[in-house]
């Protein structure tokens, strides 16, 4: 499982901000293909200039654990989504709910790296990730 604390020290150990994008941009690529199924409207992030798609589903080994897919059509954002992915990865509902957007940005330093547009987006993709694990239990499918 991937901590904030972990993300920070990588964040941390790149000289500038031109190689933490670079980084963004490959996590972003690293992500997962999302199952065309999942790219929804129901899924997609409302107030997100870009067009993000996000999905979760249970661990199947782990019941309560969840994943997400993801996907988006702009390479800083995916990375940023990617990054968000990581953070829920393996976490309950309940943990999820403690998900801090505000410290992620402070902590990350995204506050003066990432337009007021994008931090909106931001939010809204973290509100949505959390909606859908609420919403979880009453649709109950999971995908190995």
């Amino acid at each position: 499982m991937t901590t904030l604390a972990d993300i920070v020290e990588i964040f941390e150990l790149l000289e500038d901000w031109e190689q933490r994008y670079q980084y963004l941009i490959e996590l972003g690529e690293k992500l997962p293909p999302m199952p065309a199924e999942y790219m929804i409207e129901d899924n997609k992030v409302k107030g997100c200039m870009s067009q993000v798609w996000v999905y979760p589903y249970e661990d199947a080994e782990d019941f309560g654990k969840l994943h997400y897919y993801g996907d988006c059509d702009t390479s800083i954002i995916k990375g940023v989504l990617a990054l968000l992915i990581q953070l829920a990865n393996n976490k309950t509902a309940d943990e999820l709910e403690q998900l801090d957007v505000d410290e992620i940005f402070e902590r990350l330093n995204l506050d003066d790296h990432l337009s007021p547009n994008r931090h909106i987006g931001v939010y809204a993709i973290v509100e949505l990730m959390k909606q859908q694990a609420r919403d979880l239990p009453k649709r109950r499918v999971r995908v190995a």
